[in-house]
């Protein structure tokens, strides 16, 4: 089609990677309603006393605004070794701007063009959305019908693609289960090149589930990536980071942007870190409410998949409804949705993922659910 150079067009028009083409941005959606339980935030805001520092450490670090931020965020790399324990030191920990930043840090090294990254799905979409951003050519293996992976069949699909990346989400996304850690050494040491766990939600793991951060040591080629968006409750700070060998941060440096992690955000981060037994308060409340979903569910018949995280993947069917109408996915949400609650459709044909709010919120879910259930 021939266009004027005052009409429309569209990105589809414009000479993009061919690659790109067909893709969808990544994003759920953000819409006004009562009970916004779609996006697995945490639904406590920082208490008043990291407000009141965070004012001061701010307003500390807008008078040198002037001034570029430190390079390598190295303070806040400390902090962040001295949270996470193992023995680990400021030289293990990088930080970004959000854990999709970190990923993509981690695949612009050790990845790109005629390299390959593969994931186990359904998974988090922006490993596989990233890898194609960044050249990789994505390889999809499949789990099993309850989400869980057999470590043979996840070794045997790593020793036939080869790839260069591996991840792995522990707990996973959108399903909430927890990767054992026999899983995760089969597959550590089963792979090629560079192996991700994505830990995005180790702080709402279940008793006893243990941390890949235990098998660092001796495994220069295992990266454990986290976030302070979920139980520290600053999705709005964008601050990611991971936990390697110091080798894994050298090789980092050759791709980060000079100034990637701004003067304010190193402030917040640090002064979120010197919160964090109030900041980890909240995360017990959070897992009550993880339970109660699930515990409620269960109790009205629907499936539903057994959560490290703070939130629950359910089926809006019955088992009893085998025999009767199946309820749409879209029209559940959409019924959810008109009673004020908003959920994610993840794209898991008959299931619907939850995050768990406040016990206010999590009880206007189950009242919306069980009303569109009738």
């Amino acid at each position: 089609m021939t266009r004027t150079q005052d009409g429309p067009i569209s990105w589809q028009d414009l000479p993009i990677r061919d690659d790109l083409r067909g893709l969808s941005p990544y994003g759920a959606p953000q819409l006004d309603v009562p009970v916004l339980l779609n996006t697995n935030e945490n639904p406590y805001p920082p208490p008043p006393e990291l407000i009141a520092d965070l004012r001061v450490a701010v307003t500390a670090a807008a008078t040198t605004l002037n001034r570029y931020p430190d390079r390598d965020a190295v303070e806040l790399r400390k902090d962040l070794a001295q949270y996470l324990g193992h023995g680990l030191t400021g030289a293990n920990l990088w930080a970004a701007n959000g854990s999709n930043e970190v990923i993509q840090q981690i695949l612009q090294c050790f990845a790109g063009s005629g390299r390959a990254a593969l994931g186990f799905e359904p998974s988090y979409s922006m490993h596989r959305l990233i890898s194609l951003a960044t050249g990789t050519t994505w390889i999809a293996e499949p789990r099993e019908s309850d989400f869980s992976l057999d470590p043979a069949k996840a070794v045997a699909a790593i020793r036939r693609h080869q790839p260069d990346v591996v991840f792995l989400t522990s707990p996973n996304n959108p399903t909430g289960t927890a990767a054992p850690m026999e899983l995760v050494e089969a597959i550590v040491d089963a792979a090629p090149g560079i192996v991700v766990i994505d830990e995005a939600y180790a702080e709402f793991f279940r008793p006893g589930t243990a941390s890949a951060l235990t098998l660092l040591p001796g495994r220069p080629r295992l990266i454990v990536t986290r976030t302070m968006s979920k139980a520290f409750a600053m999705a709005g700070a964008r601050v990611g980071y991971l936990a390697a060998d110091p080798a894994v941060i050298d090789a980092l440096l050759l791709v980060r942007l000079p100034y990637h992690l701004s003067a304010l955000t190193q402030a917040a981060a640090r002064t979120a870190l010197a919160h964090v037994d109030a900041l980890l308060g909240t995360v017990d409340a959070v897992k009550a409410q993880r339970d109660r979903i699930v515990s409620e569910l269960t109790t009205l018949g629907l499936p539903v998949v057994p959560s490290d995280a703070n939130f629950v993947a359910f089926g809006v069917n019955r088992e009893s409804d085998n025999g009767a109408a199946r309820r749409e996915t879209k029209a559940v949400w959409q019924a959810l949705l008109d009673r004020g609650v908003l959920v994610r459709d993840v794209g898991l044909p008959g299931m619907l993922r939850v995050t768990a709010g406040t016990p206010e919120e999590t009880g206007a879910f189950l009242a919306a659910l069980t009303e569109t259930l009738l």
